[in-house]
């Protein structure tokens, strides 16, 4: 007699959400360091920067998101931000002002803030723990905020090994 295995889990009608896959891949993020275009690294100077955005090579930054930065302890003019921004502007996707671990974390939360709820309404939702990306406690509460209106229930974990956080009264 032949046995037939039965994936339960795939009958449960649970939709699994992978936070993972909205975090942004580290060739979508570029950098640009205010600091490399100080004097003795302390002092920005106009003439001298406006003349180095001037020769700056884009490529680097093209399509992608440019995190804006200076990682050394000067005082930069907002000026300067401003026109980093207008030179990169044509070319990024976007040029968003932090380092790069949160420029992920900012657009880790903007994709999460466009999930399409349509496909979980009255949904079983299972969100993924425990992954190879730290996606963080953020992109777990936003989820939920998210999902909490349309799901059925929305659980923790795995769906073979979930911990039940919400359920629909019926």
């Amino acid at each position: 007699m032949e046995e037939t295995f039965v994936n339960k889990v795939s009958e449960s009608g649970i939709l699994s959400l992978n936070l993972e896959e909205y975090y942004p891949k580290e060739t979508e993020i570029a950098l640009f360091d205010m600091k490399d275009y100080l004097f003795m690294g302390l002092i920005l100077k106009e003439k001298d920067f406006r003349e180095n955005l001037k020769t700056l090579d884009l490529t680097a930054y093209t399509d992608k998101i440019v995190a804006v930065t200076c990682s050394a302890d000067a005082v930069i003019p907002m000026w300067a931000y401003m026109l980093v921004a207008s030179n990169l502007q044509p070319v990024a996707r976007e040029v968003t002002f932090g380092t790069v671990e949160e420029i992920k974390k900012m657009t880790l939360l903007k994709n999460i803030n466009q999930l399409p709820v349509d496909e979980y309404h009255d949904k079983r939702v299972v969100i993924k723990g425990c992954g190879e990306i730290p996606v963080g406690e953020a992109a777990y509460l936003l989820a939920t905020q998210i999902l909490r209106p349309v799901a059925k229930s929305i659980m923790y974990g795995e769906p073979c090994s979930t911990v039940p956080i919400f359920k629909k009264k019926q």
